[in-house]
């Protein structure tokens, strides 16, 4: 089935009208689903439609009678664009007139709105269709109203623009005028619902550019993006109540320390400061639930922080066990010695010993890539009120529903007496969907009844305590045989899991993790075997951007070029030889470890799309130039998320050692294209952040304590930093399953930018990030 084809089946129940929600002036379409979705379910994922949101009414369109479309949006706007792209995609299947368009962020309900948890670049895999549908179905109520009032067929009547017509006498109805009648219609049902044709569509896959020689705007404006840089958009530190009191924190040094004794005497006198409270040490593994510590309360937030820093604090750091001596450089050390011997075997095909032992030539490689924090420009923040037995929450976070469990389990109350207001994020790379900062906020307000409480994390706060992304040693060995083709592949992968967070540490990744390029690699090499020796947590692990299809495709994708290398052969080529033969691979892992839980028949590693993306990005590169000393290009590609890139640096190494990256040449596929232009600036965004992963971040720990706090010491890229040129090349794959975008363009980034500083300066590059290694 064509994905065209899909999209002719109907997605709304018998009835999803909400009567008096909106008053009588307003028709409110309301999709609910039922146990016929079982199948939607298995084609776009679980995460989409939980078992709990099956039967349960979703709204996502309001028309009021002066014809404004409300658009609901349930899913996290962290900077990638979703509240418009989403609202987009809805109107341009009603036929909503964008200046008429409106943007709503749902509260948290998963039961109501559906998953609202936005990881995993799902969000508009996972809600392209359903949103078309609601659209669709409030399209044909209001020609059902306007068909009503005329006495005429409905198969007389169309919608254009913001208004429903009749053909044969061209008479008019505006959505406004035809709100209140629509309203009491029933929504169609599955059978009766067809959706537009693509060349009907205003908005969906278009890209502003020129037509005919003239500039043409197809895409729509931002909703939001007029307020964000006006300052009038409301982000977490924006929320701003009466009597608001404000808080921090002094957080254990090391995961796990407790507090021995407080003395506040000299905090107390801080002017501004009226109460400091103990915050009880979480057990481990500590889930999402607040690290403990001692908060300071002031009238502002200046005088909190001076307050904290008036705090004399004792730890009792024995309470930490082992994380008291988790020291960076030791653990490197002790992941290397682990790597050379066998792990516990996740997939093996073929002989590899007899591999290697019969190879003309060998090749192995040991890479390293450090803990990193997500550091948002946009520190947590939290606004929380608890009066007579309620609670109303303000926060910057990726997970709502996460975050109402947790302020009802801290405070031990029903969840339904829970409000959950989804601010805007300043980024969040998956340190947000980590709500313990708006459960502090929590329990800080439980001692002001009626009082609202703004917790504020500092940079410091949020380098030093954060959900850190996991250290990983990867160690990979090859044989080649007289041809330099790959005849065996090794690979040990060790790293702790974020398992840790929820149960005791497990030491070996979990499925899901293993899952993110590991044992999804599709080269075609006859004998592999795929290992993950034990590797243990000290400190909370969390998901960062594109989680652990990072350190994979650092490893795997340096040591195809240093493969290539020793086989005397061009990469690219080398690469395409890797890949083998076109075809389709779905049986390489099951259940959570395939494609983030994807269907692997909808999703499919296809491995003719990757080649595309391949071919596509040295192709506008020019791939295979001559280059003057000290400049060279660099490949690498990779996939994730259901979702195809390839990416080329053209970089230059002055003999002092001076980086500069003169073009970046991004080729992506994701399948069909909702919206090109934030597609582009996604991947215009992962690479910069990717340049950041390679060449600045890391976090190292002393004793358990992190080294690092705020940017004078966490790097991240700065302007001279980036590629003069950034290029990105989509490939629209119309009839293919719709992928992720947000996280797919940042795994091959430092890869490819550590092979282009190869051909550049003959350094290999095993150990991130790359810092000072290049002077010298």
């Amino acid at each position: 089935m064509s994905r065209s084809d899909r999209l002719m089946l109907a997605n709304v129940s018998r009835r999803g009208l909400l009567r008096g929600m909106a008053g009588a002036s307003a028709l409110l379409l309301a999709a609910r689903w039922d146990t016929g979705f079982a199948n939607e379910q298995a084609q776009f994922g679980a995460g989409a439609m939980p078992g709990g949101w099956i039967d349960n009414p979703n709204v996502f369109i309001q028309i009021d009678a002066d014809g404004i479309v409300t658009f609901i949006n349930n899913r996290a706007e962290m900077g990638q664009g979703i509240r418009t792209s989403l609202a987009m995609v809805a109107a341009d299947e009603l036929g909503a007139d964008w200046g008429h368009v409106r943007v709503e962020q749902a509260p948290a309900d998963q039961d109501k709105y559906g998953n609202q948890n936005t990881d995993g670049s799902r969000s508009m895999r996972h809600w392209y269709e359903p949103i078309r549908r609601s659209g669709a179905a409030a399209r044909l109520m209001l020609e059902r109203a306007a068909a009503d009032q005329w006495g005429v067929p409905v198969l007389e009547v169309r919608t254009d623009v913001h208004k429903v017509v009749h053909s044969a006498t061209g008479r008019e109805l505006g959505f406004g005028e035809l709100a209140e009648a629509a309203r009491e219609l029933d929504v169609p049902s599955r059978n009766g619902l067809i959706l537009k044709s693509e060349n009907e569509l205003r908005f969906v896959g278009k890209e502003s550019g020129l037509v005919n020689g003239k500039l043409m705007s197809a895409h729509p404006k931002a909703l939001d993006g007029e307020d964000i840089v006006s300052g009038k958009a409301v982000f977490g530190a924006d929320v701003d109540l009466e009597g608001v009191l404000y808080a921090v924190i002094a957080r254990p040094p090391v995961y796990g320390a407790e507090i021995t004794s407080v003395e506040d005497s000299d905090a107390l006198k801080v002017p501004g400061v009226q109460k400091v409270i103990r915050i009880e040490t979480a057990n481990q593994p500590a889930a999402f639930n607040p690290l403990g510590g001692v908060a300071v309360v002031a009238s502002n937030t200046w005088a909190a922080m001076e307050g904290r820093r008036a705090l004399k604090i004792e730890w009792d750091l024995a309470a930490a066990g082992d994380n008291a001596k988790y020291t960076s450089a030791d653990y490197k050390a002790s992941l290397e010695e682990a790597a050379q011997s066998p792990g516990k075997v996740i997939r093996q095909t073929g002989d590899v010993d007899s591999a290697l032992n019969d190879a003309a030539k060998t090749v192995s490689a040991t890479y390293y890539m450090p803990h990193m924090a997500q550091a948002p420009m946009e520190p947590p923040v939290a606004v929380v009120r608890v009066k007579d037995g309620a609670v109303e929450a303000w926060a910057p976070v990726q997970n709502p529903k996460a975050t109402r469990d947790g302020i009802a389990g801290i405070l031990e109350m029903d969840a339904e007496n829970v409000t959950v207001h989804q601010t805007l994020l300043g980024g969040g790379f998956g340190r947000k969907s980590k709500p313990d900062f708006v459960s502090e906020a929590a329990r800080i307000a439980k001692e002001f009844e009626g009082t609202p409480i703004k917790l504020q994390w500092t940079r410091e706060d949020d380098v030093q305590h954060a959900y850190f992304h996991a250290v990983s040693v990867d160690h990979l060995k090859a044989g080649l045989d007289s041809e330099g083709n790959a005849t065996g592949w090794l690979h040990r992968t060790l790293s702790p899991s974020i398992a840790s967070l929820f149960a005791p540490d497990p030491k070996h990744k979990g499925e899901f993790e293993l899952g993110m390029g590991f044992n999804t690699m599709p080269f075609s090499i006859p004998s592999i075997r795929l290992e993950n020796p034990p590797a243990p947590a000290h400190v909370r692990i969390g998901w960062f951007r594109s989680v652990y299809n990072l350190p994979h495709a650092w490893a795997i994708q340096s040591f195809a070029h240093e493969m290539a290398e020793a086989a005397g052969k061009d990469h690219r080529d080398y690469a395409l030889d890797l890949l083998g033969p076109d075809r389709e691979v779905h049986n390489l892992t099951v259940g959570d470890g395939w494609n983030y839980g994807e269907d692997p028949d909808l999703y499919p590693i296809d491995t003719a799309r990757m080649r595309r993306v391949i071919e596509r990005a040295t192709e506008e590169a020019g791939w295979g130039r001559d280059t003057p000393k000290g400049r060279g290009l660099g490949l690498a590609f990779h996939h994730s998320f259901v979702s195809y890139t390839a990416i080329v640096f053209d970089v230059e190494v002055d003999d002092a050692g001076e980086l500069t990256i003169h073009r970046a040449d991004i080729a992506f596929d994701c399948g069909p294209q909702a919206n090109p232009e934030r597609i582009r600036a996604q991947m215009e965004g992962a690479c910069v952040m990717g340049i950041g992963v390679a060449l600045k971040s890391e976090v190292t720990f002393q004793d358990g304590v992190a080294q690092q706090g705020n940017f004078d010491k966490y790097l991240i890229p700065r302007m001279p930093d980036v590629p003069k040129v950034v290029r990105v090349h989509l490939i629209d794959n119309p009839d293919d399953a719709m992928g992720g975008v947000g996280e797919p363009g940042l795994p091959p980034v430092a890869p490819a930018l550590c092979n282009a500083i190869y051909a550049a300066t003959g350094k290999r590059i095993r150990r991130l990030p790359v810092g000072d290694q290049l002077s010298g």
